[in-house]
């Protein structure tokens, strides 16, 4: 049955909802169960901290500004430094502003990573919580069976 059945055919929906209706009341350690589980399914309060695996990228996203210049050459060491921070110091308005797509996209890319990373840990904490009740079904129906081979 098809849902476009259910919306063109509304004899056939009130056959269904009539049928529904004369199915039995679930026990109530069922419904308690359930109430339970979508309990346990609800999404939790997302976390404000960005994850760890995500901590060092974050700190590099700003491409706009380098480490501290050095030299490791004993001479012209200090002459090579003096140039390097003249050098940011004239066209830092220039990187900044040839950077400033690069920076943009970088913060994109971290949002979307944070967010994939967010949507992966509550996969995987759904998939155990169903991991788990299909494993305590699967119990449920081994019961029975255990029952009548010791008999």
């Amino acid at each position: 049955m098809l849902v476009n059945d259910l919306l063109m055919n509304p004899a056939l929906a009130q056959e269904l909802a009539d049928e529904a209706a004369r199915l039995p009341d679930p026990p109530a350690s069922a419904q308690e169960r359930l109430r339970d589980q979508l309990e346990s399914s609800a999404r939790p309060p997302l976390d404000t901290a960005w994850p760890q695996v995500l901590q060092a990228p974050r700190e590099k996203q700003d491409t706009r500004y380098a480490d501290p210049a050095t030299s490791h050459r004993p001479a012209v060491g200090p002459v090579l430094v003096f140039a390097k921070r003249s050098f940011r110091r004239i066209f830092q308005p220039f990187i900044n502003e040839v950077m400033r797509r690069q920076v943009e996209f970088n913060e994109a890319l971290l949002d979307s990573l944070a967010l994939i990373y967010d949507e992966q840990r509550e996969n995987a904490r759904t998939q155990a919580a169903w991991r788990k009740e299909l494993s305590e079904r699967l119990a449920q129906l081994e019961q029975p069976q255990a029952a009548e081979r010791k008999r």
